[in-house]
């Protein structure tokens, strides 16, 4: 995952236990750490009592705690994207991809709060961006498009996704009184002082839902339109 670390300090060494240390084995135990117990469970310390060894031993092969967190990122872009495959349909190929970055984050929605913002240039990553920037290059748009849309259309998955993720990482009562919300406050105001809102009083419960495929669709729209308008030209 890390190129920084030289290959003589990543070889595999086994813990205490007998357990083989690896990149793969600290980046998934780092995972069920955050998901058991937040973001702030992810310290050397902690890392190295989950793996039974001594917490220097990490350092082999991560130069400290944000080199890990590019790491979890990355895994979590590559655990989405297996199987995945561009086909000719270049508008379907980017929403699967979207679809597949909303699911990796939602299987891991404690760390996907530290993962949205990052830039992991890692090989997952690097591959996905190649995949998406080829998908817009074969609907029809320039090299300085494609990479520009590109990024309109990658920020807006991940932050609706990291948006969805940290809403399902909340507390199970935290989550269902927000969904009520739309359903018991927002159906008694007043209407004198809330029309609009009152207008649309019944069709508030949905709010409750996802924006997610509402929003990529959308985007997604345009950047056809766009392709269209480019093959008229």
């Amino acid at each position: 995952m890390t190129t920084r670390v030289p290959q003589e300090r990543r070889r595999r060494r086994p813990t205490r236990s007998g357990v083989l240390l690896s990149e793969d084995l600290i980046v998934e135990t780092a995972l069920r750490l955050i998901g058991e117990h937040g973001p702030e469970a992810l310290s050397v310390r902690r890392l190295g009592a989950a793996l039974g060894c001594d917490p220097t031993a990490l350092y082999r092969y991560f130069h400290d705690t944000d080199d890990l967190v590019l790491a979890i990122a990355d895994r979590i872009i590559g655990d989405a994207m297996v199987g995945f495959t561009a086909g000719d349909d270049w508008v379907a190929s980017l929403r699967e991809m979207a679809l597949r970055v909303r699911a990796g984050y939602l299987a891991h929605p404690r760390a996907a709060a530290m993962a949205a913002h990052r830039v992991t240039r890692r090989p997952n990553e690097i591959r996905a961006v190649e995949t998406g920037i080829g998908l817009l290059l074969t609907a029809g748009f320039p090299p300085a498009d494609a990479a520009r849309l590109y990024l309109a259309f990658i920020d807006t998955v991940l932050s609706h996704a990291a948006t969805e993720a940290a809403f399902h990482a909340l507390p199970p009562q935290q989550r269902e009184a927000d969904h009520r919300s739309w359903r018991d406050v927002y159906q008694g105001l007043d209407p004198a002082t809330y029309p609009s809102l009152t207008m649309v009083r019944r069709e508030l419960p949905a709010m409750a839902d996802s924006s997610f495929e509402p929003a990529v669709d959308l985007l997604l729209e345009a950047l056809a339109a766009r392709a269209r308008a480019l093959k008229r030209r």
